[in-house]
């Protein structure tokens, strides 16, 4: 009991002392985080910011990773109005399942695998809706983790530097993979086959479906062929993030044909597909992970790791994007009119290619600039150096990401004159 008295007493004391010195219980409560330091600033996100703050009337903004129409101003597409004005008010706001909507899941495994795909028929994928591509691309990797604890990842050099972070922090150890060429600004294709072919057999690879982030530089189809055999050769899995199908080459068969190949080539394979770019749901986050396995009963179990997986995470997906998506895939017409408006998107980015690139020649500049109309999709690679971009900005109020990479999203009829010049103006020299 004379214990305890003097407990309570000293706490008391404690208390009185802190109350009349607020200086120590300042310095206790605030000792939780000192060591945290701020963050890097994301490399695209901080060039979005600069340009806002950036008073030019000249200013340009080819950075950002959204589509933009020849204004520079963003798109909603038709399709997807209709689908808000069929969608409103006609169901609740519950929770959807942890795997999310059945009916946005069933159209987007068309999308990917085909329309009359046996892997559907035979119930052999196991897939979930996401966080679009992002959160598709994190679900995996931790399911990869969970599950192929031993594994690691191979990345392409470059990638889009999301990617890094998502396998980063799932805790997957990653290795990367020959990819682009600087000096043809096209693909290194013997340097990613040795690569494929020197890996561990049984490795984890990253695929760009179609529209390659940030190069633009796709295989052709015939390389993707030699690229299937080998990792079937390798026992390697192929997991592909498709977030540009549709928007590469305004079709979205043909933007799925390096997945349709893997397939005809009895690969198992793991996809990530996004909403973002093709249907401009950017900030709705609806988007879809597959896993092929080996059949159905697997897919049930595969399926309810996944939202295993997911539930610590966000519990249940967002309603409102998968109720558009399913609305436009699972209408005819709709489905129609969308087609229509991804193959205009897609047809805009490929104009501002070859305008760009006719301009810079007809500038005189002794550059070659036949890559801009190579790669396809809505990055082109320029090749600019980091100095180089930096002029761009100081000089010419033009940003983009220090790599060089130009959103074409943002060239449009009004300013691609501007920026061919100042790009002459900068390279002319080299």
């Amino acid at each position: 009991m004379a214990m305890a008295a003097m407990t309570i007493r000293n706490s008391a004391a404690s208390r009185r002392t802190m109350m009349m010195n607020p200086s120590i219980s300042s310095r206790s409560m605030s000792s939780w985080w000192k060591n945290v330091e701020p963050a890097p600033k994301d490399p695209i996100l901080g060039v979005t910011e600069a340009f806002l703050a950036d008073p030019s009337p000249d200013k340009v903004n080819v950075g950002v990773g959204a589509y933009r129409d020849d204004n520079g101003k963003p798109v909603v597409l038709e399709c997807v109005r209709e689908a808000e004005r069929r969608i409103a008010g006609s169901s609740f706001m519950e929770y959807l399942p942890m795997g999310g909507s059945v009916k946005m899941v069933e159209e987007t495994l068309k999308l990917a695998y085909g329309n009359n795909s046996e892997f559907i028929k035979d119930k052999r994928i196991a897939a979930v809706q996401s966080l679009s591509g992002t959160g598709a691309c994190r679900l995996f990797a931790d399911f990869q983790k969970r599950f192929r604890p031993d594994s690691e990842i191979y990345i392409p050099v470059p990638t889009w530097s999301n990617h890094h972070n998502i396998w980063r922090d799932a805790q997957v150890p990653q290795k990367t993979y020959h990819y682009y060429h600087p000096e043809t600004k096209g693909l290194d294709f013997s340097g990613l086959m040795d690569d494929v072919k020197n890996a561990p057999d049984g490795s984890f690879f990253l695929l760009h479906a179609c529209a390659h982030n940030p190069t633009g530089v796709d295989p052709t189809e015939e390389q993707w062929r030699e690229i299937s055999q080998l990792f079937k050769t390798k026992n390697h899995f192929a997991f592909f993030d498709m977030a540009y199908q549709g928007f590469a080459s305004g079709d979205p068969k043909r933007d799925a044909k390096s997945i349709r190949i893997f397939l005809e080539d009895g690969h198992h394979i793991g996809i990530s597909q996004s909403y973002a770019k093709n249907m401009g749901l950017y900030g709705q986050r609806v988007g879809c992970l597959s896993v092929l396995c080996e059949d159905e009963k697997q897919a049930v179990t595969v399926k309810s790791q996944l939202q295993q997986l997911a539930r610590p995470m966000y519990s249940n997906p967002p309603l409102h994007g998968a109720q558009i998506v399913s609305t436009i895939l699972g209408d005819p017409q709709l489905k129609g009119m969308w087609l229509k408006e991804v193959k205009t998107m897609a047809d805009r980015i490929i104009s501002m290619r070859t305008t760009l690139r006719e301009s810079l020649e007809k500038l005189g500049s002794p550059l070659s600039w036949e890559h801009v109309t190579k790669q396809i999709g809505m990055f082109c690679y320029s090749g600019l150096t980091p100095e180089q971009v930096d002029r761009l900005t100081s000089e010419y109020h033009i940003y983009m990401t220090r790599n060089g990479r130009i959103s074409m999203a943002g060239v449009t009829t009004g300013n691609v004159g501007y920026l061919a010049n100042a790009i002459h103006e900068v390279t002319k020299s080299s």
